[in-house]
C-alpha cells in the first residue's frame, strides 16, 4: 500500500524505474483483492459450511432419537463406556447405571452420564440413542451451526488475505532479484572503465 501511495507522489520523478511502477500497481491490486474479494470468499465459505452442517443436522435428527432413561443405581465404573462428548465438558455430569427404551421398543441398560445432582434409583433423565438403541450425542443445534459457519467464513477471509499478501511478497522478491541481476550486469559492463580518463564516465 505504501508503494501505491508513493506512486502518486513520485509518478513524474525521472528516477522512477519501470519495476517501481509495477511494484506500486501490484500493491494496489493486492489491496483491492483483499478488500473486495476477501469478504466475498468469507461469505461464500460461511454459506457453504452452514448448508453442509444443516444437512448433517438433518441426518442426525433422522438417525438419533430422544428417550427417557431411568436410574438403576450407581455406576460401577468412574466413566461410562459411551457418553456424550459435549456432556463430558460439563464437570457436573456423573455416570450412573440406567435403563432406557430403544427405538424398536426393547430395553437397554448401561452406564451413561447424567446431569442430575442427586441420581437415585427411579430418577429419570433424557438422553439420545441411535437407531440400534446405543447412546449417541444429541444432534447439533442451530446456534452451534451458525457459530461454526461464521468461524469458517472468518477463517477463509483471513486465509485469502494471507494468500494474496504472500503472493505479492513472492512477486516482489523475484522483482528485487531481477533488479539486482540487472544492476550486476550494468556494473560488469562499466565497472572496469570506471574513473578512467576518456572512458565516458
Amino acid at each position: 500500500m505504501r508503494a501505491a501511495m508513493g506512486l502518486w507522489r513520485w509518478r513524474h520523478n525521472p528516477l522512477r524505474r519501470t519495476t517501481d511502477l509495477f511494484e506500486a500497481w501490484l500493491a494496489l491490486a493486492a489491496a483491492v483483492l483483499v478488500v473486495t474479494a476477501g469478504p466475498a470468499v468469507g461469505w461464500i465459505t460461511g454459506a457453504l459450511t452452514e448448508e453442509s452442517l444443516r444437512q448433517s443436522v438433518r441426518v442426525q435428527c433422522l438417525q438419533r432419537h430422544a428417550t427417557t432413561a431411568t436410574v438403576i443405581g450407581a455406576a460401577s465404573t468412574p466413566r461410562p463406556v459411551a457418553f456424550d462428548t459435549e456432556a463430558a465438558v460439563n464437570e457436573e455430569r456423573r455416570a450412573v447405571r440406567a435403563k432406557w427404551a430403544a427405538p424398536d421398543g426393547s430395553t437397554r441398560t448401561g452406564t451413561v452420564p447424567t446431569a442430575l445432582r442427586t441420581a437415585g434409583p427411579g430418577d429419570t433423565f433424557s438422553l439420545w440413542t441411535d437407531d440400534s438403541g446405543r447412546i449417541a450425542p444429541r444432534p447439533m443445534d442451530m446456534a452451534t451451526v451458525e457459530v461454526h459457519a461464521a468461524l469458517a467464513g472468518v477463517a477463509a477471509s483471513m486465509a485469502w488475505g494471507v494468500l494474496v499478501e504472500c503472493t505479492r511478497r513472492l512477486v516482489v522478491w523475484r522483482l528485487v532479484r531481477h533488479r539486482h541481476a540487472a544492476l550486476d550486469r550494468a556494473w560488469a559492463a562499466v565497472g572496469p572503465d570506471w574513473g578512467r580518463t576518456g572512458a565516458g564516465s
